[in-house]
């Protein structure tokens, strides 16, 4: 029941934000498949927090020029974050820890 809901609260997000839209697949091409990623969050004290369910496509079955033309992937170093954090112990800065749920960006593909 726990994995139910996690995978409808993602279905339900990916609905929402419009990640997905179905389209007819066009002759001679195999569609890419998708495959549930399920991941177990616990608290500080060792307690399972939450479950959570993630539907990811199978990016390595992509070909480049059919099946996309460009990659979007923003991600962050290592470093940099590293670098941030010692700044900010340094300098004394405030620092604030969020947990986003959905940060797919919609960017608009043509493929």
């Amino acid at each position: 029941m726990k994995w139910r809901d996690a995978t409808n609260k993602e279905m339900d997000s990916i609905q929402k934000n419009k990640t997905w839209e179905p389209v007819d697949l066009p002759s001679g091409h195999k569609p890419i498949g998708v495959k549930w990623i399920f991941k177990t969050k616990y608290d500080e004290k060792g307690n399972v927090d939450k479950y959570k369910a993630r539907l990811v496509v199978k990016g390595y079955k992509q070909k480049y020029g059919i099946d996309y033309q460009d990659v979007f992937a923003p991600v962050i170093r290592f470093e940099t974050v590293r670098l941030v954090l010692a700044l900010a112990a340094q300098f004394g800065w405030p620092l604030h820890q969020m947990d986003v749920k959905s940060t797919f960006l919609n960017g608009t593909l043509k493929e």
